[in-house]
């Protein structure tokens, strides 16, 4: 990375700075790339010149998660500098945590991710996943997320250990060479004949809270094939079984999930939109039947990144991964639903 323009030796300026992407950092997420070019900068505020557009790359605007390339030229507003001696963010380090792994090799580590846990810091959330491995492995040269989970998921995240697994990973994730199954409990029974969901998805945002200059959370719906923000979303359910808990006798379906496309809150929106939505799911559920699932011991939402299948970025060879249900699924599932797992687990491959 080098500048185009009056560089300083300081990472934060008071002056514009235009910086260009060299090949190291291709595929690296926008707002990650800051976090290390702008040491010293709170991260809200980093978040904050994202949103508002003032961070620029190639002239136009660009959102945390835009992926850089190589060449790519980013304009970066006047910041103040940090005093010396004095760290401009207080938040506190991250915590060190290893997760449980599923996998690991010199390029690469599949971990299987807690429900709660964010995969990245930022947006009122101090650190993830990749702030906490990075503390726990301090001598790692190179720590980078493939992909991601939302916080409310649980099971299999991958992460890169060389950027060339990084890049050669997101490139089979963005021309859909993987394969992902997710599990979900959802309400009510799922027509075994409804197979495939093609429904276009566009994210908006809720109105802001009174008083906060913040904008609102994140949201995804469904739109019209030719709604200008419409991005295809392509999702396949198959029915493992009907469950049957105490508040209602056989009301749940307990269903596998592959997704074709990655957008956010896909599953999620697909399955309630289709008057099926995952339990506990507290953004697109049903409120009422979640409070009384939460008393039975759901505490979360009941989506789980169950199985991924991809090319191994420096072997070439296709590897399987699978993340049990975690203890607290488990528990609210009766005998059957259980056996009908069992029967469709699939051999693990990875060496």
């Amino acid at each position: 990375m080098k500048n185009i323009i009056g560089a300083k030796a300081s990472p934060a300026a008071s002056e514009v700075r235009f910086l260009t992407v060299d090949g190291e950092f291709a595929g690296q997420r926008l707002d990650n790339f800051l976090f290390r070019e702008l040491k010293g900068v709170p991260k809200t505020h980093v978040y904050r010149i994202i949103r508002s557009g003032e961070v620029r790359i190639n002239k136009g605007r660009a959102q945390a998660e835009t992926r850089l390339e190589a060449g790519d030229v980013l304009r970066l507003p006047p910041l103040r500098m940090a005093t010396v001696g004095h760290r401009a963010d207080s938040s506190p380090s991250p915590p060190a945590r290893e997760f449980p792994l599923l996998y690991e090799d010199d390029a690469l580590l599949a971990i299987d991710k807690p429900a709660g846990v964010a995969v990245h810091g930022g947006s009122g959330v101090s650190s993830g996943v990749i702030e906490q491995l990075r503390a726990a492995r301090p001598t790692a040269r190179f720590l980078e997320l493939v992909h991601r989970l939302d916080r409310e998921t649980s099971g299999i995240l991958l992460v890169a250990k060389k950027r060339s697994a990084l890049t050669g990973l997101q490139q089979q994730f963005r021309e859909r060479e993987t394969g992902k199954t997710y599990l979900a409990l959802v309400e009510g029974h799922w027509p075994a004949n409804k197979k495939v969901l093609d429904a276009p998805l566009a994210r908006y945002l809720l109105p802001s809270r009174p008083g906060s200059t913040e904008p609102g959370e994140r949201r995804v719906r469904i739109v019209a094939r030719d709604h200008p923000d419409a991005m295809r979303a392509v999702t396949l359910v198959e029915v493992l079984a009907r469950v049957s808990l105490p508040i209602e006798p056989d009301a749940f379906s307990l269903v596998a999930v592959t997704i074709k496309t990655g957008r956010t809150h896909q599953i999620r929106v697909h399955l309630a939109s289709a008057g099926h939505a995952i339990a506990g799911d507290d953004k697109y559920g049903d409120f009422e039947r979640n409070r009384v699932l939460q008393r039975l011991g759901l505490k979360r939402m009941f989506l789980h990144a169950w199985r991924l299948q991809f090319t191994h970025p420096a072997r070439g060879e296709r590897m399987a991964l699978q993340a049990e249900l975690p203890p607290e699924l488990r528990a609210l599932m009766p005998g059957p639903a259980l056996e009908a797992l069992a029967v469709s687990a699939m051999p693990v491959t990875h060496d």
